[in-house]
């Protein structure tokens, strides 16, 4: 593992600078929320923890650069997990995938302003 908790947390940070600005938003929310929870982890749990974000940041770091040299046709961030993987994951995550899930896919609201026709002169 390279770096202290703090460097990963500032490179994934950095990283999602190349991020659509929704996604950035939206994971730069999770990573603050994750590592602040995780401040008092113990030791084989932050060592999991830290081992999986050091994974989630090659992965992004990859797929950036494999975007910025137009490498892939449309860009997609991040991977399917398997069921595998799913079935490793607490009540607690699973629960949090959700909610992650349902504000990444929610509708982006547009705003119109129309011109009400009665208050014109």
């Amino acid at each position: 593992m390279a770096g202290s908790p703090r460097s990963l947390y500032r490179r994934i940070l950095l990283l999602h600078r190349a991020l659509p600005p929704a996604l950035r938003e939206l994971g730069d929310r999770y990573v603050k929320e994750e590592f602040r929870k995780h401040k008092a982890a113990g030791p084989a749990e932050a060592q999991r923890f830290l081992r999986e974000w050091e994974n989630y940041a090659a992965l992004i770091q990859q797929q950036i650069n494999e975007d910025k040299q137009n490498l892939r046709e449309k860009t997609v961030y991040g991977i399917q997990l398997t069921e595998e993987k799913l079935n490793d994951f607490r009540d607690e995550q699973i629960g949090q995938l959700k909610e992650l899930m349902d504000e990444a896919t929610k509708p982006i609201k547009k705003i119109t302003i129309s011109e009400d026709s009665e208050h014109k002169k």
